[in-house]
């Protein structure tokens, strides 16, 4: 689950072509940080989780083959954004967790795609524990960062990965139906939460640039 990379940067020094010599070249890691701290980002990352959502809701019969493969490739596009936003973290001690999130990530997208034809209780597991890692490591962002300008907000997408996390490990689907619409209902709640931060942290960067 995305989590904002903290407070809302100010503007700072533009270049200018009469100054004293042209920009140097753009550090890798900076232009990876400003994706990380865009609002769009967020939005983008809210829908990579709204859309394998909504199709396991509309497609229930599909096969465990395909929403092992859908969760799979959700998995992993979530890891990718988890990465990119590890370097909009200002605070270094806030890097490890957003890392260690997405490295989790990207190893359960390959297990639900190295072995798509696995049991209904393995994906359960993966996908349980993956939702309650993300929730914790969510909510201790939430409760660590200095000035975060939308703390509820963030931690209301924490509690609900956590609950997530847990109602599907407690509560194991006994078919792949069942499964598709427990999966689907929670990545649509998921995607909402996100798409609701990102909205959230596009009002911060619009007052931070008024201010």
């Amino acid at each position: 689950m995305t989590t904002s990379p903290g407070r809302a940067p100010g503007t700072g020094a533009q270049y200018e072509p009469d100054g004293p010599g042209p920009p140097r070249a753009a550090d890798p890691a900076e232009v990876l940080a400003a994706l990380g701290r865009s609002w769009t980002w967020i939005l983008a990352s809210a829908v990579a989780t709204l859309v394998p959502g909504i199709l396991l809701l509309v497609w229930p019969e599909a096969t465990l083959h395909v929403v092992a493969v859908l969760i799979g490739l959700y998995l992993l596009a979530a890891g990718a954004f988890r990465f990119v936003e590890t370097f909009a973290r200002r605070e270094q001690g806030h890097r490890l967790p957003s890392l260690l999130l997405a490295v989790l990530y990207v190893l359960a997208g390959v297990l639900c795609l190295r072995n798509p034809l696995q049991t209904i209780t393995a994906l359960s597991l993966i996908v349980g524990l993956v939702w309650l890692v993300s929730g914790m490591l969510t909510l201790y962002h939430a409760l660590a960062a200095p000035d975060l300008p939308h703390r509820g907000f963030v931690l209301g997408a924490a509690v609900l990965a956590l609950v997530a996390g847990v109602v599907v490990l407690a509560l194991p689907a006994e078919s792949a139906r069942a499964l598709t619409r427990l999966l689907g209902l929670w990545l649509v709640l998921l995607g909402l939460a996100e798409a609701g931060l990102a909205l959230a942290w596009r009002a911060a960067l619009r007052r931070a640039a008024a201010g």
